[in-house]
This record gives C-alpha cells, structure tokens and sequence, in this order.
C-alpha cells in the first residue's frame, strides 16, 4: 500500500463550513494588521504599534468601531483606505465577496460554502442563494453612493471639493456598514444639531441593520409575487420600529435634565439627538453626544440596546432583534400557560425558540466573563468597563472614552486589549458559527426516555 505524501493529504482535506469561516477572517485581521503597521499608514510623526494595529483591524473587519488610535490624526490618507476596506468586506461578510469574485471568475460555489453563505446571510435555503448575494452586493452599492452623495453635499458647506468627498464616501459606507468609524476625532458631536447629517447617517444604519431577507421579502411582496410578508420579515420590523421608538424615549427622559448632554438644546434637537442614538446604540456606534457624560439609567439604557442589536443577515452585530422578540413572545406563552409559542397565526419551531435563549444565554456569559476579568486585569470602573464590554461583544463601537477621542480600551493593558480583541471576534462570528453547527449536527433521537419531575422557582 502506497504511502500518502503531506501535500497530497492537504488537497484532499475538506474545510467544514465552521473552518472556511474562521480561517477567513483571521486572514482578513492578518491582512489587515499587517498593512496597517506598514510605516506609511501612520500619520507624520506618529507610531503604530503592532497590537493597536491587531485592534484596528478587527475593530474594522468586525465592523466594531472601537479604537485604542485615533483614526483621522493617527492614521495616513493610507491607514484610513485600509480601514475603510476592512469594515466594508466585514460588514456585507467577506463570504458575499468571495461569491462574487468566484462568479465572476467563472468558478463552482461548492456546498460547504453554500451553507456558510446561508448562515452569514440568514437566508432559509439554498435556492437562489447567488443571486441572493449578487444583488446584496449590488443594494449595498447603491445605498452607500446615494448617501456619499448626500453628505458631501452638506460636508463641502466645512470642507474643500475633494476632502468632502472623501468625507462623505467614508462615513456613507461606515453608516451602512454599522461600524462606527469616523474622520472626526469627535465622531458627529460636531453634527449634533444638522438634520441633513443625522438624518442621512440613521437611514443608512437603518437600511444596513434591517437585513438583506427583509429586503428580498419586500420586494417580492411589492412585486405580487407573495400574498403576505414572512413572520421573520413583521418580526423585525415591528421590534426595529419598537426598540427605535422605546429607545428614544427612554433616552430624552433620562437625558434631558442633564446639564452635559441634552438640557442645554432645545426640544427638536433633543428628540434629533435621542432618536440618532438610540438607532446608532443598536450596533452603529456613531455619537453625537459625549458618551462618558451621559447618567448611568442611559449608559444602562444602551447596553441593552447594544446587547439586542441589528438584525439576523445584517450588516451589524448583537443576539438580534428577531431572537429578542423570539424570546419575549415565548415568555408571553409560558406566563399564559400555552405549549406552543405562536405569533401572528403561526407557530415558531420550539428549536428555534431554544436557539434564540441559547444564543442569549451565550452573549450574556461572554459580556458578563469577560467584564469579570478585565476588573480583575485592568481595575477600571465596573459601569464604564461593563459598557465597553457590551460594545465590543455588540460590535457597536460607543465607548465612555478615555478623556480624549479613543476608546476606553486604549487605557487597557496588552492583555486587556487581547481579551476585547477576542471578545469582537466572538461578538461577529459566535453566532454564525454557532447556527452552522446547529444546522449541520442536528441529532435525531430514535427513542425518547421517560419523563421525569424536576420543580422550579
């Protein structure tokens, strides 16, 4: 019998769906890292080290917005464009662009990676699942040009042609991709008061955090290609609008005799600035109030919000709002005694509902673990180490800031900026990894024991 040789073992080793997208990532960080410590991604006279690089890049391609430099005085015309790649690819999720570049190329989309482009997408099968992808790619397009177009406009009133451009093109793409990054040290504090700005950065955050099968959902509705909108499609958008709304209102009420934030403006701005950051809290992490003067009802407020999210096939991050809403309709049905959880005549699979507390439970851990450690590590403020903590495992970006335009986590030590490090890679691939597992290890018992008694409560 013929021995195999090692190369001929790795060409007929086969990646699992789970391995084709954690390997794709950390060759996006690695790429990323390294061309960001590059010494021309620096600004003159400026330095970065080699795990503030690792920071950003994740930061980036989690589509986080949490920095330990600042993006528009510490990094070139360079590091920025590099930036603006990372959150670009890891908001739409780097497996869009590889389907698209595999098409292009004329090239066969196997199974395994059909199914990860399904999880990352959360679409509910397989057919269509291309064209699915290429016109995600091409609505993203679209919504970033229009809003580029937008901003420059408003952004050429401050700054010459060229630099508004650029200004609008980075912060269009940003707001759509929920990643928080802006060419403002201040992020939009600056912007607090202008509609045109806020409005166009809501809508886009809006338009990225809704969900690309929300979309397709729409439109085949508009089309009469449907008689009626799917339950996931109500399910979103009802708990958008609500969480949205909810929000804001929370938000004025707790703010609003708030010398350092709202009290000072008057009632229009107030509901501007509480409606933006109560859409941007929901993964975006735009600010256009100073995030560590706000009282600790709202800095509560918002962690919730940052722990709820976007929506499932969304540019952003969070448990979700459809699993949110999943767990609150079946808490509803156990407080009224009824066996199945139902919503709008339909019946939710009791394996999703126990997907959606497993995941909740698993985000609650890791927010909760890790908070516990950098107490212990870095001996920061529980409530600003907690907020910090959220936004990362949310991949939102606000943070209460480290007295300057960084993050809080720029005060953390090596080991400190590692654990956040993990904590947004968990934070954007823990739950797509753990719906490919779910969906291709689902055990099918034969038999089943017994029922035994266990009390409760």
């Amino acid at each position: 019998m013929e021995e195999t040789t090692f190369a001929e073992r790795i060409r007929t080793y086969q990646l699992t769906p789970t391995q084709i997208l954690a390997l794709g990532y950390a060759f996006l960080i690695s790429a990323g890292t390294i061309l960001l410590s590059l010494p021309f991604a620096a600004a003159d006279g400026r330095v970065i080290e080699p795990l503030d690089a690792l920071f950003t890049a994740t930061s980036a391609i989690c589509v986080t917005g949490l920095i330990t430099k600042d993006t528009p005085a510490d990094f070139s015309l360079f590091g920025q464009i590099v930036i603006l790649v990372l959150f670009q690819i890891g908001g739409l999720g780097y497996m869009t662009f590889t389907t698209i570049m595999a098409v292009v190329m004329g090239k066969r989309i196997g199974l395994r990676e059909r199914l990860v482009i399904q999880e990352t997408l959360s679409t509910f099968g397989l057919d269509g699942l291309i064209r699915f992808t290429i016109g995600i790619l091409q609505f993203a397009i679209l919504a970033e040009l229009i809003g580029a177009v937008l901003l420059t406009f408003r952004f050429v009133l401050d700054h010459p042609p060229l630099q508004a451009f650029y200004l609008g093109i980075f912060h269009s793409v940003s707001a759509f991709n929920n990643a928080g990054f802006s060419l403002f040290s201040s992020n939009l504090t600056a912007y607090r008061n202008d509609w045109v700005v806020n409005g166009v950065v809501m809508m886009l955050v809006i338009l990225g955090g809704l969900g690309f099968l929300v979309y397709h959902d729409l439109l085949q509705r508009l089309r009469k290609e449907v008689f009626r909108l799917s339950l996931h499609t109500k399910l979103v958008l009802i708990t958008s609008l609500t969480l949205t709304v909810v929000g804001a209102a929370a938000f004025l009420l707790f703010e609003r005799q708030n010398p350092s934030t709202l009290q000072p403006l008057p009632f229009k701005e107030q509901l501007l600035t509480s409606f933006f950051q109560s859409v941007s809290a929901r993964t975006a992490g735009f600010n256009t109030v100073d995030i560590g003067a706000l009282t600790t009802p709202t800095l509560y407020l918002l962690v919730l919000l940052m722990f709820i999210g976007a929506s499932p096939g969304s540019t952003g991050g969070g448990v979700k709002t459809s699993t949110f809403a999943v767990m609150a309709v079946a808490l509803w049905s156990t407080m009224r005694a009824k066996e199945d959880v139902t919503l709008f005549h339909r019946r939710i699979s009791p394996l999703v509902v126990a997907k959606a507390f497993f995941l909740a439970s698993l985000a609650m851990i890791l927010v909760t673990g890790v908070t516990l450690v950098l107490l212990y590590s870095d001996h920061q403020n529980l409530q600003k180490t907690l907020f910090e903590v959220a936004s990362a495992s949310g991949t939102v970006g606000l943070s209460t800031g480290d007295g300057g335009p960084r993050s809080l986590a720029a005060l953390f030590g090596d080991f400190g900026k590692s654990l956040m490090i993990l904590c947004m890679i968990l934070g954007r691939i823990g739950p797509v990894v753990i719906g490919i597992t779910a969906m291709t290890y689902i055990q099918r018992s034969r038999f089943r024991y017994p029922e035994g008694k266990v009390m409760i409560g």
